[in-house]
């Protein structure tokens, strides 16, 4: 099982995601396949929409909005999601920038996945499909060596 080696509970994963939830969706699945249920997955959406997406992919629980985001951030041991959760007004506008100062202010460490539609290159990344940079993301939650 997946534990906090601070005081042996489940490590509680909070992945953020906006519009329809499918890069959230995404890590999630990835988890539940490296992971199974050894970790506890919080699906934070900055819509129902994106929220409803993450929870069918299994996520153990859910949460929409600015305030929950915040509340559970503040809760989490790790955070993840698409480097845009950190960019105020990305995402059409439903990142706000309270929203993002949460993701970047929560002390958990972040596991981004460097993939926008905002008009931003993120330069010496290499451009890759979403299924892979995904992968390197849970395998970059496993190296943090709160693992079994």
């Amino acid at each position: 099982m997946m534990k906090d080696k601070n005081d042996g509970r489940a490590l509680v994963v909070a992945v953020i995601d906006g519009q329809g939830g499918g890069f959230g969706a995404a890590i999630i699945k990835e988890l539940r396949q490296h992971f199974g249920e050894a970790a506890e997955v919080w699906a934070l959406g900055a819509n129902s929409t994106a929220t409803s997406a993450m929870m069918k992919a299994k996520a153990n629980r859910g949460a929409t909005g600015e305030n929950a985001a915040r509340v559970c951030l503040a809760k989490a041991d790790v955070v993840m999601g698409p480097i845009a959760v950190t960019w105020a007004n990305a995402m059409m506008g439903e990142i706000t920038p309270a929203l993002a100062e949460a993701v970047t202010s929560a002390a958990a460490p972040k596991i981004l996945i460097p993939l926008s539609q905002e008009g931003v290159t993120l330069a010496g990344f290499k451009s890759e499909p979403l299924p892979h940079l995904v992968t390197e993301a849970v395998r970059q939650l496993a190296l943090l060596g709160r693992g079994d």
